[in-house]
């Protein structure tokens, strides 16, 4: 358990507070690229506790402002997106991405004064259908070279969601891997070809046609090693089936807020879980495949059936009970709450309320990932507070390795390195990972 002091430290990220200067450090994820309407490309959008707007000028360069005019405070989400930036309606100053003062029509003929005013501003990058912005002090680290950001675009779809929780114990969930015995349990695997989104943890295992949900759910007390690397945490998980075969996984924490692990022998989900402010989150996913091309315009139709626009709302959540049906629970999933694993995560963390109480909590072996990823967090607010590089940010980071797969008992760490490089070497675009 931490203390509430410790915890306070770990999970606000506002401007001035210690986590929020460490995540400033890396590059966060501001919207989908597609939320910027071609007619009128500005959003207005939360980030850290920071009330911004992002839009995309005529060049397709994105620009993220504070939201509030440097003349007189007006709010530049009502902004108009002209003349290579953003006008203010109150008296016409124009910005450009950059944030520098273009225009201001009101000032006599001649003046310099625009050249003396500048709008804060965040460099923007787009990757992978995402906006992303930095934050932090001096220039940008480099941009990580992550599957998800090196594959064809034709590979790659991306999603996000809104949930009601600190950004922490949203990335929690997913970097803990006893809970999938549990929680995403189903009583009957579905037939193998079943791949519907939110779906996939019932694909088959690598080296055995048997669904991952099934390996896990009979084997619910896995052996949990840990071990830090370049990009953040690689988490190894083993399941005994017996003295000759093991179920293995391979998952990753890339610090600070996102997880990459394997949902099917050729596709991966790397997602990313940005503080809005302290109480709500936005995850992003982004799914990458090693095989043929996603099907993007399916996947989108599909979480858009349980998600609303504009702001990518769930449509499960504390107001209907996340969907949880106790005929449901008795016969079909141990949650009761649908075959999405999404929703499933959703309940945990939003159940524990918007910032999770741990002075309370009893940690065991089964958190042991939980207890080494955050000591990782403290080390690195450290680091930041004293002048030091946190992890990740000094050179680029590729991969991560991601493998879910059954190989032998004696020889597993050799076998899944083997299935890592063949899985590359099959497709073209992937590099070798870190």
């Amino acid at each position: 358990m931490l203390t509430a002091e410790n915890n306070r430290l770990i999970t606000e990220t506002g401007a001035g507070t210690p986590c929020g200067a460490l995540m400033r450090r890396y590059w966060q994820p501001v919207a989908l690229a597609e939320e910027l309407d071609p007619a009128r490309p500005v959003k207005r959008v939360r980030l850290l506790g920071e009330d911004l707007v992002l839009f995309r000028d005529p060049a397709g360069r994105h620009g993220l402002l504070h939201r509030h005019c440097a003349h007189r405070g007006a709010d530049l989400a009502f902004a108009r997106c002209e003349d290579g930036g953003l006008r203010c309606p109150f008296h016409g100053w124009l910005f450009d991405a950059s944030g520098a003062c273009l225009e201001q029509p009101a000032e006599p003929a001649g003046s310099t004064f625009h050249l003396k005013v500048r709008q804060p501003s965040y460099p923007c990058v787009e990757r992978s259908g995402i906006v992303w912005a930095y934050l932090g002090p001096g220039a940008a680290p480099p941009f990580p070279e992550f599957d998800c950001f090196v594959a064809p675009d034709s590979h790659v779809f991306a999603f996000k969601g809104l949930w009601s929780c600190n950004w922490l114990q949203a990335l929690e969930v997913g970097i803990d891997p006893a809970h999938a015995s549990f929680l995403h349990r189903f009583f009957e695997d579905e037939d193998l070809s079943d791949a519907a989104y939110g779906r996939q943890f019932r694909a088959a295992t690598i080296g055995a046609d048997i669904p991952m949900t099934k390996l896990m759910r009979e084997v619910p007390n896995p052996t949990l090693e840990s071990e830090e690397t370049s990009y953040g945490l690689r988490i190894i998980t083993l399941r005994s089936i017996n003295e000759h075969l093991v179920h293995l996984r391979i998952t990753n924490m890339v610090f600070p807020t996102a997880f990459v692990i394997p949902l099917s022998r050729e596709m991966t989900i790397t997602q990313f879980h940005v503080p809005i402010d302290d109480t709500h989150c936005y995850w992003y996913a982004l799914f990458t495949s090693f095989g043929a091309p996603v099907d993007q315009a399916t996947m989108r139709a599909q979480r858009l059936e349980t998600h609303t626009l504009p702001d990518y709302a769930p449509l499960a959540g504390r107001v209907n009970d996340w969907g949880f049906d106790a005929r449901e629970q008795n016969e079909a999933t141990y949650t009761g709450m649908g075959m999405d694993i999404n929703v499933h995560d959703q309940w945990a963390v939003e159940s524990m309320g918007p910032i999770a109480d741990r002075t309370k909590e009893h940690l065991g072996y089964s958190d042991r990932i939980i207890i080494a990823a955050r000591r990782m967090i403290f080390r690195a607010i450290d680091d930041v507070a004293e002048g030091r590089d946190p992890p990740g940010t000094s050179g680029v980071c590729h991969g991560p390795p991601t493998i879910d797969a059954v190989g032998p008992a004696d020889d597993w760490e050799r076998y899944w390195k083997a299935q890592e490089s063949a899985r590359r070497a099959a497709a073209s675009w992937a590099l070798r990972s870190t």
